[in-house]
């Protein structure tokens, strides 16, 4: 008997070396329970507290699924509820956070961010945070400077890549996408955390879990090897955001199979 080790993959990057500023990559969104309820029943001990503050946050942990990065992670929380307020009283953090999940379901979808179609909204509803549990989408990452020297630099999303921008097709086809570097200041040591972020607790710490049923509009995702038209066709109107019509009412969602 005898090992063949030529077909083995390139060995992984030393432990907490950064990606690089402005990679862009198909990544996979995965939540981590944190034991606090949600607001909806889906969502029983979903969320996450804030050690400093009320804010309850959606634990995320990112995987690369292409490229020279594949199989790399990094971590990021989003507020959800709670935390500094704006003048109407509402939650600053979940504002942030709303856009941002509203963006990972437009770039997996293929959705125009334009479109504002009753078909189109219905897929950007969801019944609970759960079902972006598995979600893949396009993403640029960005290497946040610490503001302390006693702490590392970490890794998160920069932003999402819509439809609508030059690079989306070509990261949901796997191909490499010159980075673009941010470039971010180190945040002043005096300030908070932005909303909708917390350190990331380490890989080791995960605990897997079972997704639930698959989202209505999740069963409706586009090949990724079709690049996104604009704008996108008028479609007939839906039926109820929780149940669009040709949907499964359970199983995987389709984004897990990418």
């Amino acid at each position: 008997m005898s090992y063949d080790l030529n077909d083995a993959q390139p060995q992984m990057a030393p432990i907490g070396e950064l990606i690089p500023d402005g990679t862009f990559a198909r990544v996979r969104l995965t939540v981590r329970p944190g034991g606090v309820d949600g607001a909806t029943p889906m969502d029983a001990k979903l969320l996450k507290a804030s050690q400093s503050s009320d804010a309850k946050m959606l634990d995320c942990e990112f995987t690369i699924l292409e490229g020279p990065h594949v199989r790399r992670k990094f971590w990021q929380s989003f507020t959800v509820a709670g935390g500094k307020v704006d003048e109407k009283g509402q939650s600053i953090g979940w504002k942030i956070s709303k856009s941002t999940f509203r963006a990972m379901v437009d770039s997996a979808l293929g959705l125009d961010p334009r479109d504002e179609s009753p078909d189109a909204k219905a897929k950007r509803v969801l019944p609970g945070l759960k079902h972006l549990d598995g979600i893949v989408f396009a993403a640029r990452i960005m290497v946040e400077p610490a503001s302390n020297p006693q702490y590392r630099d970490q890794n998160r999303i920069a932003n999402v890549v819509l439809p609508d921008e030059p690079q989306h097709a070509s990261i949901m086809r796997g191909e490499a996408v010159p980075p673009e570097p941010v470039n971010a200041p180190p945040r002043k040591a005096a300030s908070a955390p932005a909303p909708g972020w917390q350190a990331p607790a380490p890989a080791w710490g995960a605990q897997p879990q079972a997704p639930s049923a698959a989202p209505a509009w999740g069963a409706q995702a586009p090949a990724p090897q079709q690049p996104p038209q604009h704008p996108p066709a008028q479609q007939p109107p839906a039926s109820p955001p929780t149940a669009p019509s040709g949907a499964p009412a359970t199983g995987m969602p389709a984004w897990l199979n990418g």
